[in-house]
């Protein structure tokens, strides 16, 4: 039936009604605009669910165009007058300014001064595979035995890395060592309840449907099944979708945060689907990554993605590390970050002299950005030295977007076998919990188990 005979139809069944009382079916739009004056005043200030960190969303944007090449001054201007419409609990004006802040935003013009220019921009895969060689498949999950042991405690570890990770993200190295010393063991009873197990997990709904054949739409739509909201790129990249607009223009499309962290810190999940096979990897994590991210954000999804598929065939972290540098592409501004941080852990032994170096480097980088916390996953593997206890001590003294990569680079030590204290392992319950549509509650073993069949699945059927 077409639309017009629906609309049609539906019209002539309708027969007149003349109700009493009408106001409260007008005062739902009120409702609907209080929550999104609630919402409003969150992108201007509030905490993170895990650490009640601060993060200023509308500030944040406008510094995330700064970084990404634009002249941001327009849009900076009009932050002061945000600020006291804050103070004031000026709410039309809050609305107002806001709107013109994005507006400033969306047409910033490019700053011809910005080193983020002299860097080549990455559209597609294609334009990434013409420059890297990720060398051949090297692994059979169907012929490996302990493939799925090596699964189970790939998701252990991730489990662990973010539960641990959510209790300090948003801090600054300096604040988390002065208020908690060591990291050892949880802050705090750990809970699950965070964004990059949540993606993670869409992910692997959409490839237990589809295989190696699924494509950015399926994970996108796989998004607006199962997910309900989401922070920053993500939510921009909802919204889009949810308008019809699909990958790669649902990762671009007003998303101020294309190079934060959000694809990098959901796709060590599509090296445990390509394992040993970094080309592979990369590509999944490529079409997981423009559903809401572009460039060197979706290549911060490649480089996590490369870091746990080579762990299925490297004994060695930090030939990981280096392997997977390797294959991001020479002429990106991400392969400046990570092999920059990669050579200032090769000259020195301590990690907080090198850390206190790259905090430096990327202090113009809001803490959710992708540059600052690749520097520390990099750190962190190498100077850890494949020691889980040693890499969740160093990840987490990190500070920036704690919970993301502590939960990917452990993911790389789950892998490779290394030992796990039970002090991480027994206060999970083996159980998590998430916010989204489905999913609420199930075991890391059924997470396990529901990898281990899809790949098998997969693989058989290429």
């Amino acid at each position: 039936m077409k639309a017009w005979e629906i609309e049609f139809n539906t019209m002539a069944k309708a027969e007149p009604v003349l109700p009493e009382h009408t106001e409260e079916n007008w005062l739902k739009y009120e409702e609907a605009g209080h929550a999104f004056d609630k919402k409003l005043h969150r992108d201007w200030i509030s905490g993170v669910p895990g650490s009640l960190a601060p993060c200023q969303l509308v500030v944040a944007a406008v510094q995330a165009m700064d970084n990404r090449g634009y002249d941001v001054g327009e849009a900076e201007a009009l932050l002061p007058e945000g600020f006291r419409c804050l103070r004031e609990n000026d709410v039309m004006g809050l609305n107002v300014v806001t709107a013109r802040i994005y507006a400033a935003l969306s047409r910033a013009p490019k700053d011809p001064s910005s080193a983020y220019w002299t860097f080549k921009e990455y559209l597609s895969f294609d334009d990434v595979k013409a420059e890297v060689d990720f060398g051949p498949a090297a692994y059979s999950p169907a012929a490996d035995s302990d493939f799925p042991a090596k699964i189970k405690n790939a998701w252990l570890a991730q489990v662990i890395g973010s539960s641990a990770g959510t209790q300090m993200e948003g801090y600054t190295t300096a604040n988390i060592i002065k208020t908690y010393g060591d990291i050892n063991g949880y802050l705090r009873a750990p809970e699950t309840y965070n964004d990059d197990l949540t993606y993670s997990i869409a992910f692997l709904d959409g490839f237990k449907k589809h295989g190696y054949a699924i494509t950015s739409e399926d994970i996108a739509l796989t998004w607006a099944a199962l997910i309900p909201d989401g922070y920053s790129a993500e939510e921009t990249a909802l919204t889009n979708i949810r308008a019809g607009v699909m990958p790669p223009e649902s990762g671009r499309a007003r998303n101020w945060f294309s190079d934060w962290i959000g694809a990098q810190m959901r796709t060590a999940v599509h090296g445990l689907a390509a394992p040993g096979n970094p080309a592979l990897a990369a590509e999944l994590a490529w079409r997981d990554s423009v559903v809401s991210h572009a460039n060197n954000g979706a290549l911060g999804g490649v480089f996590n993605a490369l870091l746990a598929s080579l762990a299925f065939v490297e004994t060695d972290v930090r030939k990981v590390v280096e392997r997977a540098v390797s294959m991001i592409p020479a002429k990106s501004e991400y392969f400046a970050v990570v092999k920059g941080a990669l050579d200032e852990c090769a000259q020195r032994p301590d990690w907080l002299e090198t850390w206190a170096i790259l905090e430096e480097r990327y202090k113009k980088y809001h803490w959710i950005h992708a540059y600052p916390n690749a520097a520390a996953e990099v750190v962190a593997l190498y100077y850890g030295e494949g020691d889980f206890d040693r890499t969740i001590n160093i990840i987490c003294q990190a500070g920036r977007d704690t919970d993301c990569n502590a939960g990917q680079i452990l993911t790389v030590l789950g892998i490779m076998d290394k030992p796990i204290n039970e002090k991480w392992i027994k206060p999970l319950n083996n159980t998590v919990k998430t916010f989204m549509r489905d999913y609420r509650e199930f075991t890391i073993d059924f997470l396990a188990d529901l990898t281990v069949e899809s790949v098998r699945k997969a693989f058989h059927e290429i």
